[in-house]
């Protein structure tokens, strides 16, 4: 594929609002999980919370939008002067020529649970201040941002779970190779809401203690919240060496489970195979993995399988699931920005949770922060019976290898 340049990101999590304090926290190794004191919640839980999101409010002109996942959109475009790049982006190509496509898992659900306990007694009514549409309808949040922005371009919402805001990179690199658009917003916005809280403990996915990726005592994963952006646009003839570039995209489908990893991994590595592919990379070339790493025992013995199979036991791998919770439909666009900050920084991020590494599973596994030149990268988010999306970025300077 041609490679796009990453002009401006930014990230919102809970070890940071804004990059600045988010490299600080991948840089010490430290985590953002605290014990669950989310709205009703009474799981005995770890949950990745971003302070105050509540309290941010809207535009005037954007108030039918008020939710807490798009008051985390908002709060994410202000930014490391995001909000203002892709201003000059719409006033540069024009309104139509710049989409925005991010991933959510489930939107501003939040608000229809708060509605439903206000629901009418006698008709079972929702209040009549609820608006489906502008909170919990999954375009919701795309919607917000078009409008924040002011692009007139395509815009819609991937709801594919764990993988939904890196397959973003991959429809907003279709629409830039066709010609239909010549810039993106693309990212990722989720929110912490009841739906997903009691849904994964159902599952018997949630762990009581702060998730240990690849941590041979791990039992779960924590659920987190984020709200990550990237402005992507052809890249110019001239870039610096530390540019930030997405060279390849590789999208599979599990088709093994409703809910279970194939036991070898293979759609996990059928997503890095063709992320390495469209890149016109080798394994060899890429100097660390972002692991998906969620810290459950079948999808982290299946994603190291997969990684073992392709790489062998040689590239450097870490999870930051332990720093950040696993922010579902954010997950893919959080993580392609610690990627991003891999380069500009020459940092390889720890895995912090994890305590010893899992003998069983053969990759090389980091624990803890470390220096180091980096020129191609990988990053998984995987669905494990459902949707596997891999991203490969490169440092200008290192994109011929």
């Amino acid at each position: 594929m041609t490679p796009l340049f990453l002009s401006h990101y930014t990230a919102t999590s809970c070890i940071g609002t804004g990059l600045a304090a988010t490299r600080a926290m991948l840089a010490a190794g430290r985590s953002g999980l605290g014990h669950c004191d989310f709205e009703t919640v009474t799981l005995d839980t770890w949950i990745g919370r971003v302070p105050a999101v509540e309290d941010v409010e809207l535009p005037p002109a954007l108030a039918r939008y008020r939710a807490r996942n798009n008051q985390l959109a908002w709060l994410g475009l202000q930014q490391d002067g995001f909000i203002n790049a892709a201003h000059a982006a719409v006033a540069r190509y024009g309104a139509q020529r710049v989409a925005v496509i991010l991933g959510t898992s489930t939107s501003a659900i939040l608000e229809t649970e708060i509605a439903y306990r206000r629901r009418d007694p006698a008709t079972g009514a929702l209040p009549a201040e609820f608006d489906y549409r502008g909170t919990h309808n999954i375009h919701s949040v795309s919607e917000f941002v078009r409008a924040a922005i002011g692009a007139q371009g395509p815009a819609w919402v991937v709801s594919t779970a764990c993988s939904s805001s890196a397959k973003v990179f991959a429809a907003a690199a279709r629409l830039i190779a066709t010609g239909l658009v010549d810039a993106a917003v693309v990212g990722g916005v989720d929110s912490l809401c009841l739906t997903t809280l009691y849904g994964f403990n159902s599952l018997e996915l949630v762990a009581a203690t702060p998730c240990r990726p690849y941590d041979p005592t791990r039992n779960g994963i924590s659920i987190g919240e984020a709200a990550a952006y990237a402005l992507l646009e052809r890249a110019p003839a001239e870039l610096p060496d530390d540019a930030v570039l997405l060279t390849g995209t590789g999208e599979s489908s599990d088709a093994h489970h409703m809910s279970s990893p194939h036991p070898q991994g293979l759609g996990a590595r059928l997503a890095m195979e063709g992320a390495l592919r469209t890149a016109g990379l080798a394994p060899a070339d890429i100097g660390y993995i972002n692991l998906h790493g969620t810290g459950t025992p079948a999808n982290d013995a299946a994603e190291g399988l997969a990684v073992n199979t392709l790489f062998g036991s040689g590239t450097p791998a870490s999870s930051t699931k332990g720093a950040t919770g696993h922010t579902l439909g954010a997950a893919g666009g959080l993580e392609a920005v610690f990627c991003a900050l891999a380069f500009t920084d020459g940092l390889i991020p720890g895995s912090p949770g994890t305590d010893t590494v899992d003998p069983a599973i053969a990759i090389h596994y980091e624990r803890t922060p470390r220096r180091a030149a980096l020129h191609h990268v990988l990053t998984n988010s995987l669905g494990f019976g459902g949707t596997n999306c891999s991203l490969v970025f490169s440092r200008a300077g290192g994109a011929s290898r």
